[in-house]
């Protein structure tokens, strides 16, 4: 397993990026290129229980590892979904169980720069290089217009 870096700088502040990210309408539309559907089943608390849902409801089982909000979340990977079964051996079985996934938001010059570090096993690591890319485009585009349309209505509230 490898770990592997993806950044992106988003003009928008940390509490907006951190909106979009883990909003139950906007999780689906950012995370659509992985899959489409995609849901995820939390409550986002530390320690909590996290289901990565595609839209056959089948995914990965995580677990909340860390949460500090509008500055880092992390999840411990821990199993797989299927057909409404949680499967933790397969994942010890192929390896990845215990892979970590962090998001990391600092402010620079004004800006968010969201950092992810994802351990990746070598047979999804060329789905996962090509995907985040596409995914992270989506989640800068949906919080600079959310970013768009707030600044637009206090300026038509402060006239």
């Amino acid at each position: 397993m490898e770990r592997h870096q993806f950044k992106t700088t988003i003009n928008a502040p940390r509490e907006r990026v951190w909106e979009i990210l883990w909003g139950a309408e906007t999780y689906p539309q950012w995370t659509s290129p992985f899959a489409e559907g995609s849901q995820v089943e939390t409550d986002w608390k530390k320690g909590s229980k996290v289901l990565f849902l595609d839209g056959q409801g089948n995914g990965m089982v995580s677990l909340v590892a860390d949460n500090v909000p509008n500055e880092f979340m992390s999840f411990k990977h821990l199993g797989v979904l299927k057909n409404g079964n949680e499967d933790m051996e397969t994942a010890k079985e192929k390896g990845w169980s215990g892979a970590m996934e962090n998001y990391t938001l600092k402010t620079v010059k004004g800006q968010t720069e969201l950092t992810i570090d994802q351990d990746i096993e070598s047979e999804y690591k060329e789905t996962f290089l090509s995907t985040w890319p596409k995914a992270l485009e989506k989640l800068k585009s949906l919080a600079e217009r959310a970013e768009e349309v707030a600044a637009s209505e206090q300026l038509r509230a402060s006239r």
